[in-house]
């Protein structure tokens, strides 16, 4: 893929939507491209997370270890996904571990780089300050209404 194919990719991302070519460029330019061979995991459950990832082609099983010891499929993430996106953001732990179903091309993003999106972009830091609080709020909203649900 081309510089221009991992913009166009980046501008579909719900955190990079409505974000200016040279913004999106700076993501794309700056960022790691990847190949993850079938079965080789990406990260695991409970390491801390200094990056994120565009599943470019391929997929990722999403797996977790519950508190009994049980792993379970969490999700499969496919081509035009962002995993990890928290990690842009703060440091966290991963909450799942990813592994590849099949040979999988990403872009790794680093807290980094995207800090440095928001510091040369202001207008780039206000869009994600929007879609932060937005995703907050519908997350909010839906513990409400399963809180009430099950009240």
């Amino acid at each position: 893929m081309a510089l221009t194919d991992d913009i166009h990719m980046l501008a579909q991302l719900p955190l990079f939507k409505d974000m200016n070519e040279d913004q999106l460029r700076l993501i794309a330019f700056g960022a790691d491209r990847r190949m993850i061979a079938a079965g080789q995991m990406l990260f695991r459950q409970g390491s801390p997370a200094e990056s994120a990832y565009v599943i470019l082609s391929g997929s990722l099983e999403l797996s977790a270890t519950s508190n009994d010891g049980m792993q379970r499929t969490e999700g499969i993430a496919g081509p035009g996904t962002l995993v990890s996106e928290l990690a842009l953001v703060t440091l966290v732990e991963r909450k799942f571990t990813a592994v590849a179903r099949e040979d999988t091309s990403i872009i790794r993003i680093t807290r980094a780089l995207f800090h440095r999106l928001i510091e040369e972009y202001p207008d780039a830091a206000r869009l994600i300050e929007n879609r932060i609080r937005d995703n907050l709020a519908e997350l909010a909203a839906k513990a409400a209404s399963q809180f009430y649900r099950f009240s």
